[in-house]
């Protein structure tokens, strides 16, 4: 398929969508575990934060499991901003500069409006998914709100496949939604200090240029993100900095800027 024509942003830079194969999400992997052995302690940090989330919604479900999806919130507050971080380490070893672990800790305030935004946006969505969740089980339960024990044992029965089908189906649509919105909108906005609609737009064009090859991302951040929790969330402290790594590559790789290439002719480095 031939490429489109340069498209120009809404602040008026350049770019071109590149169209690549669908194994490129295993090149973003490594080179987003090189980036993570680069800065171990820096990415194991944003790491031990996802999962001590992880434990602190655990901990919660034990007493109050009504609870969690307050936590659950609060996480979607917080991670878009931990992986803003994550972003900035892999910024700086793209530009051949040492990974700046206190610089990075503040990397969300070179872009506060669009973050805030785009968290804002995130948190409505789950809001509206959790909210389709309590829907699903007043339809199909018939007693009180299940623990987490006896959730799982419904999930996975066989006995309830019609709420299986629609809960997952539910679930499977709104991960969709902000799969596509947030593929690489955030590192988007902090490389382009772009606003967080521009950002999603241009997200949504990415992922419709190139369906295989975020089909197969979506894939691996879903295993990542399994072989994290089955290993008590310890797995989390290195699955999930790589992957943040890995979405920084993926968003430089399906995104070309016409001044970055314009600079890279002058031989002359864009500022970061």
């Amino acid at each position: 398929m031939a490429a489109p024509p340069p498209l120009v942003s809404p602040q008026g830079a350049r770019y071109e969508l590149r169209e690549l194969p669908a194994y490129a999400p295993f090149a973003w992997l490594v080179r987003g575990w090189d980036d993570f052995r680069a800065a171990p302690f820096a990415s194991g940090f944003y790491g031990a934060s996802f999962a001590a989330m992880g434990w602190a919604i655990l901990a919660l479900y034990d007493f109050a499991y009504q609870y969690v999806s307050t936590l659950a919130g609060a996480f979607l507050l917080a991670a878009p901003f931990l992986a803003t971080g994550l972003y900035a380490l892999s910024r700086d070893r793209e530009a051949g500069r040492k990974p700046a672990f206190l610089a990075s800790l503040a990397a969300w305030r070179e872009n506060l409006g669009g973050l805030g935004i785009y968290v804002l946006v995130i948190t409505v969505i789950f809001l509206v998914w959790a909210r389709a969740s309590l829907v699903t089980f007043a339809l199909f339960s018939t007693g009180a709100m299940p623990d987490l024990k006896n959730f799982l044992a419904k999930a996975f029965s066989l006995g309830n496949i019609e709420f299986v089908l629609v809960y997952f189906a539910a679930g499977a649509m709104f991960a969709t939604l902000v799969f596509a919105v947030s593929v690489v909108s955030v590192p988007m906005m902090l490389d382009r200090n772009n606003d967080a609609v521009s950002a999603a737009i241009l997200s949504v064009q990415v992922l419709a240029r190139n369906p295989a090859a975020m089909a197969v991302w979506a894939l691996l951040i879903v295993l990542f993100t399994v072989i994290g929790l089955a290993t008590a969330l310890v797995g989390l402290v290195v699955t999930m900095p790589v992957i943040g790594h890995a979405t920084w590559h993926a968003y430089r790789d399906c995104v070309a800027w016409g001044d970055d290439e314009d600079a890279a002719r002058e031989g002359v480095s864009r500022p970061a």
